[in-house]
């Protein structure tokens, strides 16, 4: 039997269960500026005549290769598109971020590799990196580690939001293909890694994509009503756009493996003996980024006149639920 997420310590039901058990102790503190809190892509606080969305977010055990190879500039790209993503899909504009580095002993090299990424991810989404905290803790992290948490916020109009009911059947979705695993299921990279030598560990390091400057122009001419970072929980993230509508995918399984697996998904899924399913549910599976629009021709033309390569996936429905060529999923 293949290898899952869960046989490599993250069990993503429990970590579900764990937020429907809190919403209610969260709520407890929302006043009525709260729109939209916990199990959403990001979260929204009404201000004014707009809202800010806010999201926070982790690197992951992504930061375990970091230590093993030595390579710290690509981490924060990833922490920041990890969080700037988020508050895209409420169709935020991303304002500023602020991140959170831990570690045992401060190593300036380390520290100035990891900030200089940080940057970068800035740059990317147009946002100001504008504080943050260094946590020096000895014996807390081994030698070499460290943590990073980030924060990001943006600011949206409330006819610019997206998702909810601005999703409709009948919608077209479109997906932006991956980097690569971006910045998740790299528990279940590890397990795959301890038992199998893999020929380049350092390009399982390529960064997480930052999809604000593909999106800018879709969100400021209204092209697109729903988008869903593929993250943790792999193409069930489309269905956070609306879950009490249906997303049926015109790509099967083997599609995505055939088409839009790069050789390191190939490599992992053929050493883990991980199948169609965990990998699709566990790994973006080379999107991502889905996008859900009544304008389909105007958003693949905006996209490929900006050198992005984008994939029509399918289509919304009435039919609750996530569907691949027919197949639930």
């Amino acid at each position: 039997m293949g290898l899952s997420y869960k046989d490599s310590g993250v069990d993503i039901e429990k970590g579900d269960a764990l937020v429907e058990k809190i919403k209610g102790k969260v709520k407890s503190t929302y006043g009525d500026r709260v729109i939209g809190g916990v199990g959403g892509f990001a979260c929204l606080y009404q201000l004014g005549d707009r809202m800010l969305a806010a999201g926070t977010d982790g690197v992951g055990t992504k930061l375990k290769l970091a230590f093993e190879t030595n390579k710290h500039d690509t981490v924060g790209i990833d922490l920041v598109a990890m969080c700037v993503n988020d508050i895209l899909c409420t169709g935020a504009k991303p304002l500023f971020f602020m991140d959170y580095l831990a570690t045992g002993k401060l190593e300036l090299e380390t520290s100035e590799a990891i900030i200089d990424g940080i940057v970068e991810g800035c740059l990317q989404s147009e946002a100001a990196l504008i504080g943050g905290e260094t946590a020096e803790m000895p014996g807390m992290y081994g030698p070499g580690e460290y943590d990073l948490a980030g924060f990001s916020v943006g600011e949206v109009f409330e006819k610019d939001l997206l998702g909810g009911d601005r999703v409709k059947s009948g919608a077209t979705l479109i997906g932006l293909p991956s980097a690569g695993f971006h910045s998740n299921g790299f528990s279940l990279v590890r397990k795959v890694l301890e038992e199998h030598q893999h020929s380049d560990v350092k390009r399982l390091m390529t960064p997480t994509k930052i999809y604000w400057k593909a999106v800018k122009g879709l969100l400021e001419n209204s092209l697109v009503q729903g988008m869903a970072h593929i993250t943790g929980g792999g193409l069930t993230n489309i269905t956070r756009m609306n879950d009490k509508l249906g997303y049926d995918l015109t790509l099967s399984a083997s599609d995505f493996k055939e088409k839009l697996f790069n050789e390191d998904f190939h490599w992992i899924q053929e050493k883990g003996n991980i199948s169609d399913k965990e990998m699709l549910r566990t790994f973006n599976g080379g999107i991502g980024l889905v996008l859900a629009t009544q304008r389909p021709q105007k958003v693949v033309q905006h996209l490929e006149s900006i050198g992005e390569k984008p994939i029509e996936l399918g289509h919304v429905s009435d039919k609750v639920g996530l569907r691949l060529a027919g197949c639930e999923f």
